[in-house]
């Protein structure tokens, strides 16, 4: 038997169809209807662009008072009558062919066209897609016209008849012919919504012209706006009041560029969840991508995530640097140096915004703490709560208040332009500090005492659910005054004292690290002795007095021998290392990134060796637990606030104190040395307050959310620490 071997390219072309064509497709011109039904879908894309062009013919005619009636969306029908000047009887039967346009003669005219039509074909696409009825009347004349069209072709002579000044178009069983296209339109309130919005944007800025859009058979209209009115009432009117009471006006020129910007911009009151921009250019309502994406840019460092701004601008330039022509629906246009221009607003928009968010205003309002009566943190309580099944109630703006506990950019404070002072800038960023204090040690199991178990319990058990929600989840604004810091939780904030807070974070977190502490090695140790005197001279009411020194020093050794015979177990359960000598040379680390005010440790020392019962062990470890809870909270700084009046009294006070009674200034060269005692006191207490701030902001509250949260890695019962005495968070606020 023979067998035949196929080759690769006999293969190949047995594999080849074979229901080919033997001749090639020839070119041929398409049928004239079918190319002006093609170019009619692009020009008129969907109800709102045929109310878009007839709208912008209007404007063209120069009329005061233009009213848009719409079915089904448009599908149905689409009707709008103005008061312009009209359109002539001999000019009816090439109304509707393609490029018939009163509006430019010559290409060159198109360089400074100022019309909104120029092209000639919004009617006459309208006429391959629907079915159109032109009704006019002319100044002068005693009767006016109707006549219908289809397919850019006038179907029977016009046909006088009564009318009012102006002209009215109908456009009624739109995209008839287009099935596909009259398929995926056959959400009506979807495309009436993008209708009244377009009316909208046009009644906000040609502010000498009454708009009114309603649907078919309605009584009321959804859009009236009245002409002659200001811009901002405009708004006011279409937008709403609250709109209008968040906006600010802005302002932008450029002569290099020659264009001017006017408009208004929301503030960072506004709560809205999508971006509202409302842009003309040279009287076109356009839209501008890279602009919209450069005010976003600006605006997410001053709005929560799930907020968007509202923006109304009018750009003015000259009419041949703007490219009309570049856009089927002459939605967008090109600019001349776009880039300087963007840029430009940008620039205006953010020095707008920072200069506007330097005051709040807050109204004061009672809380009652009480722990009968929890704090209902989940609702804004002047929001009635919805029925079971209905919608829910849609929250005031007023009442809304930015909320953004993870990210630093959705703060209040972020806002303020503060600088901080030089020395902070050394400091590391703020992702690296949380950084570390997310990875501060945490032990995976406390020691198997009953005594500081039963502590925890009772922690556990007077803890307030609702101020344990509170600290949680808040986000810290500020110090309102040396005590005080402003807190803000969903949509209320408060004012909580930052030292009795602090006391029992570091209290607690005492307990939590119990026989498990870092160290803080002290540079040079400090004889325990010497700290209890200045401790006892310092609560003696009469300084001068030396009455009692003997007594003092007694109390002092008496209180020095005791500590250290309880050397071992103060180091071994709370990290606080004293040494043969009597030293104190090693305290615990409460708190990663915090240091204590060394100037509180004679009091701390005094404490230990006088509060502690030494003999009842629950008892002894709480009193020293409190004991660091006090050393370590963050009480105010001993210079005065930078800010306040009280400097003045120091700065005498010290003057006095150097140069004595009788020659209270004097001077060096041309400076008075109380000039130098201030200068050099404010540097001091401003550098003290500054210090104190950021340890508030950067280390005590990001603790405290971490603290607060349930961790795997805590007790081995599974519990976890919560705050027990947080009753000073004592006031609530409301935004106005």
């Amino acid at each position: 038997m023979e067998m035949e071997i196929e080759t690769e390219e006999e293969s190949f072309i047995s594999s080849l169809p074979t229901n080919l064509p033997k001749e090639l497709p020839k070119i041929h011109r398409l049928d004239e209807s079918v190319v002006n039904r093609i170019a009619a879908g692009e020009v008129i894309q969907r109800p709102v662009s045929a109310v878009k062009e007839l709208v912008e013919n209007s404007l063209d005619a120069r009329s005061t008072s233009i009213n848009i009636v719409v079915k089904d969306g448009g599908l149905k029908l689409i009707q709008v009558s103005d008061d312009g000047h009209g359109i002539r009887r001999e000019d009816l039967p090439i109304l509707c062919e393609r490029h018939t346009t009163s509006k430019l003669s010559t290409y060159e005219d198109l360089q400074t066209i100022k019309s909104m039509g120029f092209r000639g074909e919004a009617l006459a696409s309208m006429t391959y897609v629907a079915h159109v009825t032109v009704t006019t009347i002319t100044e002068g004349q005693l009767h006016g016209y109707r006549v219908t069209y289809r397919d850019g072709v006038m179907e029977h002579d016009p046909k006088a008849c009564a009318a009012v000044k102006g002209t009215q178009i109908m456009v009624e069983n739109l995209f008839y012919n287009m099935v596909a296209r009259r398929k995926t339109l056959q959400n009506s309130a979807d495309d009436y919504s993008k209708i009244v919005d377009l009316i909208s944007r046009f009644s906000i800025h040609h502010t000498n012209v009454s708009f009114s859009c309603r649907k078919h058979g309605a009584a009321r209209a959804d859009v009236h706006s009245v002409a002659a009115a200001s811009r901002l009432d405009s708004i006011r009117t279409v937008y709403g009041a609250s709109v209008a009471r968040n906006l600010l006006k802005v302002e932008a020129s450029d002569s290099d560029s020659f264009f001017k910007m006017n408009g208004f911009i929301s503030n960072s009151n506004y709560v809205a969840k999508k971006t509202t921009m409302v842009l003309f250019i040279n009287d076109r309502l356009v839209d501008c991508t890279a602009l919209k994406r450069a005010l976003e840019i600006v605006y997410a460092a001053t709005l929560p995530k799930a907020s968007k701004p509202f923006v109304y601008m009018s750009i003015v330039l000259p009419h041949e640097h703007v490219d009309v022509n570049v856009h089927p629906t002459k939605r967008e246009v090109s600019l001349l140096n776009q880039e300087i221009i963007v840029e430009k607003i940008q620039l205006a928009v953010e020095t707008k915004l920072r200069s506007s968010n330097d005051a709040k205003t807050f109204q004061e309002q009672k809380m009652d703490l009480s722990p009968s009566c929890p704090v209902d943190t989940s609702k804004d309580k002047n929001v009635d709560p919805s029925p079971s099944g209905s919608k829910s109630q849609k929250v005031r703006v007023n009442k809304m208040v930015r909320t953004d506990v993870l990210e630093p950019a959705g703060r209040l404070h972020a806002y303020f332009e503060a600088k901080p002072p030089h020395h902070l800038e050394k400091n590391s960023s703020l992702n690296a500090v949380r950084s570390l204090v997310r990875q501060r040690r945490n032990p995976k199991e406390t020691a198997d005492l009953t005594s500081v178990q039963q502590l925890m319990d009772d922690i556990d058990r007077n803890c307030h659910s609702g101020l344990l929600d509170i600290v949680r989840q808040c986000t810290y604004i500020g110090m309102a005054d040396d005590r005080l810091a402003l807190l803000q939780h969903n949509t209320h904030l408060y004012l909580a004292n930052v030292v009795n807070l602090s006391k029992e974070l570091m209290y607690q977190q005492a307990l939590r690290r119990f026989a498990h502490f870092n160290a803080i090695q002290l540079s040079e140790p400090a004889p325990l002795q010497e700290l209890i005197m200045l401790a006892l001279k310092e609560d003696d009411l009469d300084p001068e007095s030396n009455g009692n020194d003997d007594l003092k020093e007694k109390i002092a050794e008496m209180n020095a021998e005791l500590l250290k015979e309880k050397n071992e177990m103060l180091e071994e359960y709370f990290g606080i290392c004293i040494d043969s000598q009597g030293n104190l040379s090693r305290l615990p680390v409460i708190l990663d990134q915090y240091v204590p005010d060394m100037d509180r440790i004679p009091e701390f020392v005094l404490c230990l060796g006088n509060d502690v019962d030494w003999d009842d062990e629950k008892n002894c470890f709480q009193v020293i637990a409190a004991a660091l809870g006090n050393l370590y909270a963050m009480h105010p700084p001993l210079l005065p606030n930078p800010s306040g009046d009280d400097l003045q009294f120091y700065k005498k006070k010290k003057s006095l104190n150097n140069l004595g009674d009788e020659e209270a200034v004097t001077t060096i060269g041309d400076v008075s040395v109380e000039d130098e005692i201030e200068h050099e006191l404010l540097a001091e207490a401003e550098t003290a307050w500054a210090q104190r701030e950021w340890s508030i902001q950067h280390v005590l509250f990001p603790s405290l959310r971490l603290f607060f949260k349930p961790q795997t890695s805590m007790a081995a019962n599974g519990t976890f620490v919560q705050v027990a005495s947080l009753e000073k968070l004592y006031r609530i606020f409301e935004r106005c």
